[in-house]
């Protein structure tokens, strides 16, 4: 570094650097990689060469099995490269994903459900989905790597497996953390060498030592407790790009109290490790909430690991957890934050979250126990197999199913109870698709991709020598994630109101302007459109939305799989609405051929002419369509940063995000921000290089997101609902 060699640094300055760092690897990575529609991994780029060759298992080339995978694995994290930001108090940063492991083999690929995902547009089927479930990181911080290590051999000379590949597998990963750990080691002190400043190099050095000690030895620090979570997350992302961490708050606050009380650390450079832990990656993470006995886990630490994300200022998936006896500072303190930066912490809703949980059969104990650690998902950390968020049932394409089947046979008695049952029919086809799905993956999962990673931090695998996904754990709660309620709703709606009540169109003529996609028919399409829609309070827009939302979720909950595998619907697009949309025709409700579906349970933009009103009615409609099983339905909230000064400010904000929470709500996804900067940014991107927004239960640099998902931001805000 390029300063004074007498100069030390302040805690600010170092975050700063940090902050600069990673706005530069994402320009480097927009330029070399492409735009990237997720919240922006820690991922650094390299331009240099990796000397990694793929050593394959199966005659397609590919490397499939866990004894495969983890050979690989220790290969490429021998070779991997070495990095080190002196102003970080960490050592460690990922590069990319380990070329060519996981996957399924050709002859396991599930090639007789293939017509029926394109008939239904299941693009997402879950079917060989990754990582997606919660581990418990207090394994790896009471053991270390090297602790990790003699349990798998304990527990492979305990069970004497006749076929040793699990754990040879494990070994083999555990092994190649510990000679990357090295590698940085050695580097660091070359690095010291080099370093004429004093406070560098001495920062240097102290990464060496802590980094030599955690080859073998379990973190005895809070600063040795990051380190290690840094170097869980950056082989979590190169795995298929997990990405869920933990209760963090709680997974520190041990070490920060003996730090403090040992006089080791102080509150500022407890903020300083714990945004170099964030540089490091983007891991999803949860402060507060209720304990298994509902009492709140905020504690001082929760405050300085916020504080850490509001002055580091990059894209960091922290999570607020809402409920009753949560510290009102927090939550403030969480809300004033998202006013100055714009973006900050989702919020994560227990009410809704944890007694819907409990209808699956889960003591209020455990439920309360799930964290808020991924996009929209919670999970019980180390006991649950959930798959959360990989799985997409599109509800628009059962409908347009539904609809031309009525439109197109003279026969069909031309109802909107006859729609209905066919739309049902068709929807409950879907669900034993996806139910189908959901047993071929169980059977080939662990046979192709194991959760390498996952194993080592869960209750269970190791001592088993099961993979995750194949008994390793008690819990299975399979999950799938419903897109497009509003689409539907307001087509149903429409439908009824011009079609059967007003006779303003007949079911052909319907039918005719779906076909031609509207062309010289905007008049007809706005009227289509222009109907109290879903989200406009006591509309039958909203009825059908309701109505929809307790189908698929009866679908999806009254039975299990055919293997008997738990499902437990939700509401949540991810930022899949473009692909969704991509192959399907126009629909009643006015949206165009091939344009998008709608978003998550949100209403569509526009759906209220009072923008006052819209926040609270937004607020409604997603609770009132919840699944209600302890899977998210999430409320996205866009708000002018100035419209909303006048509506209250963090009061007002406050009180929505307590609001959603007691009407059993699941999450609620904040930005605020000014019109004007968002047009701007969209219009030029490079303007603004350290814009971050939430985009849906992520946040990430506005710059680094496509056109398309750069538009459902702008659009939600011009909206202003």
């Amino acid at each position: 570094m390029d300063i004074p060699a007498d100069y030390i640094p302040t805690y600010n300055e170092r975050i700063e650097s940090l902050r600069r760092k990673k706005v530069q690897f994402t320009e480097r990575k927009i330029k070399t990689r492409g735009y990237f529609d997720n919240d922006d991994h820690g991922c650094i780029p390299w331009d240099e060469p990796i000397p990694f060759k793929l050593k394959p298992n199966h005659p397609s080339g590919g490397c499939y099995g866990i004894r495969c995978i983890g050979e690989n694995f220790r290969h490429w994290l021998e070779v991997h490269p070495v990095y080190i930001n002196p102003m970080s108090s960490l050592a460690g940063a990922w590069v990319c994903a380990v070329p060519g492991i996981g996957g399924w083999k050709p002859e396991d690929r599930p090639y007789h459900l293939y017509p029926l995902h394109k008939k239904y547009n299941i693009v997402y089927s879950g079917i060989g989905a990754m990582n997606h479930l919660g581990p418990d990181m207090r394994i790896g911080l009471e053991l270390g790597w090297g602790g990790l290590l003699n349990k798998i051999r304990k527990y492979r000379e305990l069970n004497r497996p006749i076929d040793t590949s699990f754990y040879d597998g494990e070994e083999d990963v555990v092994l190649g953390v510990q000679a990357w750990i090295l590698r940085h080691v050695i580097k660091a002190r070359e690095m010291a060498r080099e370093e004429k400043n004093a406070f560098l190099k001495s920062n240097l050095l102290s990464i060496a030592d802590m980094n030599e000690w955690l080859i073998d030895n379990p973190p005895r620090t809070l600063r040795e407790a990051c380190q290690f979570l840094a170097w869980f997350q950056s082989i979590d992302r190169m795995y298929h790009t997990g990405g869920a961490l933990g209760q963090l708050d709680e997974l520190l606050r041990p070490y920060y109290e003996r730090d403090i009380k040992n006089g080791l650390e102080t509150d500022e450079s407890v903020i300083w490790h714990t945004a170099s832990l964030f540089f490091n990656d983007t891991h999803y993470s949860q402060l507060g909430g209720p304990a298994p006995d509902g009492h709140d886990l905020t504690s001082p630490i929760s405050f300085l690991i916020l504080e850490a994300a509001h002055r580091l200022k990059i894209p960091c998936n922290l999570a607020i957890r809402v409920h009753d006896g949560l510290n009102p500072e927090l939550l403030r303190r969480a809300i004033t934050y998202l006013f100055e930066d714009g973006t900050g912490p989702s919020f994560s809703c227990s009410k809704g979250l944890d007694e819907g949980f409990v209808k699956n059969g889960i003591p209020i104990g455990l439920a309360r126990m799930r964290a808020k650690v991924g996009c929209n998902w919670t999970a019980l950390p180390g006991i649950e197999y959930c798959l959360q968020d990989v799985t997409r049932l599109c509800l628009v394409s059962p409908f347009l199913h539904a609809f031309h089947e009525i439109a197109e046979d003279p026969s069909e008695e031309k109802t909107m109870e006859n729609l209905w049952e066919h739309y049902k029919r068709h929807l409950s086809t879907c669900v034993d698709i996806i139910k189908q799905g959901f047993d071929w993956h169980m059977q080939h999962q662990s046979e192709n991709a194991p959760e390498i990673v996952y194993n080592l931090f869960c209750h269970g695998p190791i001592e088993r020598g099961l993979d995750v996904a194949a008994g390793g754990v008690d819990l299975i709660n399979l999950t799938c994630d419903g897109v497009g309620l509003a689409t539907v709703a307001d087509s149903f709606a429409a439908t009824e109101q011009r079609v059967v009540k007003e006779g303003r169109l007949t079911w052909e003529e319907l039918k005719h302007l779906l076909d031609t996609n509207f062309e010289g028919a905007e008049v007809q399409r706005l009227m289509l459109r222009d109907i109290p829609r879903y989200g406009s309070g006591g509309s039958r827009a909203d009825w059908w939305a309701k109505e929809i939302s307790s189908l698929y979720t009866r679908l999806m909950n009254e039975k299990p799989t055919p293997m008997g595998f738990n499902v437990i619907p939700g509401l949540f697009s991810h930022g899949v609405i473009n692909r969704l949309g991509r192959d399907l025709g126009a629909t009643p409700n006015g949206r165009f051929a091939h344009a998008p579906i709608a978003h998550s349970a949100d209403p569509d933009p526009g759906f209220s002419k009072d923008w006052g009103a819209a926040p609270t009615a937004k607020s409604n409609a997603v609770a009132y369509v919840q699944p209600g099983y302890g899977n998210s339905a999430p409320l996205q909230i866009d708000l002018d940063r100035e419209l909303i000064q006048d509506a209250g400010g963090i009061e007002a904000v406050e009180a929505l995000i307590k609001g959603h929470n007691a009407l059993g709500g699941t999450l609620v996804n904040i930005n605020i921000v000014s019109k004007e900067q968002i047009l701007e940014a969209h219009k030029d991107p490079d303007k603004y290089p350290d814009l971050v927004v939430r985009v849906t239960g992520y946040s990430g640099y506005f710059r680094s997101l496509s056109p398309e998902y750069r538009q459902q931001v702008v659009d939600r805000i011009l909206s202003r609902n």
